[in-house]
């Protein structure tokens, strides 16, 4: 049988399924799913075969309902070797999330960035098939591995490496593709990066996505980077790859949950 769907389309907008809701509340959509439905609708409405969706980024900026979701796209600009297009994603009939995205064509003539500029190296992560599943703090829709002997909430400061694969559509007739899974994704660059012994106490309020090429295969690895955290404002960043190599990375925002009212 096929996993049913985060959202069935229906003339309401798209009805999300009881599992889209978020660990913080039974009320509340999962934050990761607006930014997947925001690279849906862009994707859908404006990418093209030889357009790279390098960077995608999106505000959350209020709490969404447990109710039909609607995104809005709108083209900015649409030049030779760039486009830029916005997203405005509206649950409940209330705004909760903004999105923008700059797309970049492809071209042979970049090379295979095989100069002799720093790049970043492939990482050296055992397969995920080989890895014990992780065992999350909350119930999840989506399969977590350690990518090597540091897994989620590893202690002391260690890099943090995992493999991450999504068990379920997000719409109703669509497959997920290559840049809604690397949205989808791209949000659990907090958790993975703010989780500390005592538990998750930061909220993303928003996430960027940075992509150099479409991410291939189901599982997608995440290795924390850089975080710096200042009177109850975390900011992190985590490396993106898939099993050929590096694609980009994730960052974000996150306000510790006291002053959200937690």
């Amino acid at each position: 049988m096929e996993p049913t769907p985060f959202f069935a389309a229906t003339d309401a907008g798209l009805v999300p399924h009881p599992d889209a809701r978020s660990p913080w509340s039974a009320d509340m959509l999962h934050g990761r799913l607006l930014a997947g439905l925001a690279a849906w609708a862009i994707e859908r409405d404006h990418g093209e075969p030889d357009l790279q969706p390098a960077r995608l980024t999106v505000d959350l900026f209020r709490s969404p309902a447990m109710a039909p979701a609607e995104v809005a796209t709108t083209l900015v600009r649409s030049g030779g070797r760039v486009r830029v297009v916005d997203a405005a994603l509206r649950v409940g009939g209330v705004d909760v999330a903004r999105a923008s995205c700059l797309f970049l064509r492809r071209s042979a003539e970049g090379g295979d960035g095989g100069d002799d500029a720093p790049r970043t190296p492939a990482w050296d992560a055992p397969e995920p098939e080989g890895q014990p599943p992780t065992e999350m703090p909350n119930e999840v829709p989506f399969d977590v591995r350690p990518a090597g002997d540091h897994g989620f909430a590893a202690p002391g400061g260690a890099e943090r490496r995992v493999w991450l694969r999504d068990l379920r559509p997000l719409v109703e007739g669509a497959g997920l593709s290559p840049f809604v899974r690397a949205a989808l994704t791209a949000d659990f660059a907090s958790p993975l990066a703010n989780m500390a012994s005592t538990g998750l106490s930061f909220i993303n309020a928003d996430l960027t996505l940075h992509l150099a090429r479409p991410p291939e295969g189901e599982w997608l690895g995440l290795a924390t980077g850089d975080r710096v955290t200042v009177d109850g404002v975390s900011v992190a960043q985590c490396l993106l790859h898939d099993r050929r190599g590096p694609v980009g990375w994730s960052s974000v925002a996150a306000v510790h949950y006291a002053w959200m009212g937690g």
